[in-house]
């Protein structure tokens, strides 16, 4: 399903477009009145500048969310490289027989996790996520095999280092879920709108260039909030670079 906030660049062109017509709009309404007097010149540019410091405030925190959004994707891919890596060690607690398949569900699972990082396509990431979990499963299994016949302190550190693995994938994608709500965007973009008609009706002329000044840099802000809210249809992504660390680590043995 197509969803509009996930493609910033059509964010950055309809909002383009849409505030430039409500200043050009304003700016059209004016002209068809006569000339403001000095009185209501004062209390329309009071009125502006409350709303531009509203909408300022709004696109600040907005952005705000976003990128703490983003950090929280950052931190959890670094939660889930270590714990995977954590886990890989353990795998010598382990009978020989057990920590070599243990070793290769690992590998397999975390180039599971690498697709999931770096895939833009929807249905390639249900695809990964089913495989993960069929992986855990295996991973669970193997690990946890004959615990109940000799459970001790070193088999359970190996099967607490497994359901870290499996925890720090939820938290992980938990995470990748959390989006700036679109109620938060209808805001945004409504009194965006409105500063633009404002700035339109107080221009003392109907200029193009001074028209599209605000239009222009409240679209580049929303882009850019859409592009860093965007795990996967932006420019600005979660790069699993310490995943890929881990990876490489991991086959070069």
């Amino acid at each position: 399903m197509f969803r509009l906030l996930d493609h910033p660049f059509p964010v950055l062109g309809i909002c383009l477009l849409l505030f430039w017509i409500s200043a050009w709009t304003g700016a059209s309404i004016h002209g068809f009145r006569k000339n403001l007097t000095e009185d209501s010149r004062k209390d329309l540019t009071f009125v502006l500048g409350a709303a531009l410091t509203l909408l300022g405030l709004i696109i600040g925190f907005t952005f705000s969310m976003a990128l703490n959004q983003y950090d929280q994707r950052k931190a959890y891919e670094l939660e889930e490289a270590n714990t995977i890596g954590t886990e890989y060690s353990r795998a010598d607690l382990l009978p020989a027989e057990q920590a070599a398949k243990v070793r290769v569900l690992l590998q397999q699972y975390l180039d599971q996790r690498l697709l999931f990082y770096e895939s833009r396509n929807d249905e390639q990431v249900k695809q990964v996520e089913a495989r993960s979990a069929r992986l855990q499963s295996a991973m669970w299994s193997a690990v946890a095999a004959g615990a109940p016949e000799r459970p001790t302190a070193i088999l359970s550190l190996a099967i607490a280092g497994m359901n870290n693995v499996i925890d720090s994938q939820g938290y992980a994608q938990g995470v990748w879920r959390m989006r700036i709500p679109v109620a938060a965007w209808i805001l945004l973009i409504a009194i965006s709108i409105l500063c633009n008609f404002l700035i339109g009706y107080a221009a003392r002329e109907k200029s193009a260039a001074q028209l599209i000044v605000l239009p222009l840099a409240l679209s580049i802000s929303l882009f850019l909030i859409a592009d860093i809210d965007s795990p996967r249809g932006g420019i600005i992504r979660a790069y699993p670079q310490n995943l890929e660390s881990v990876s490489q680590s991991l086959h070069s043995e």
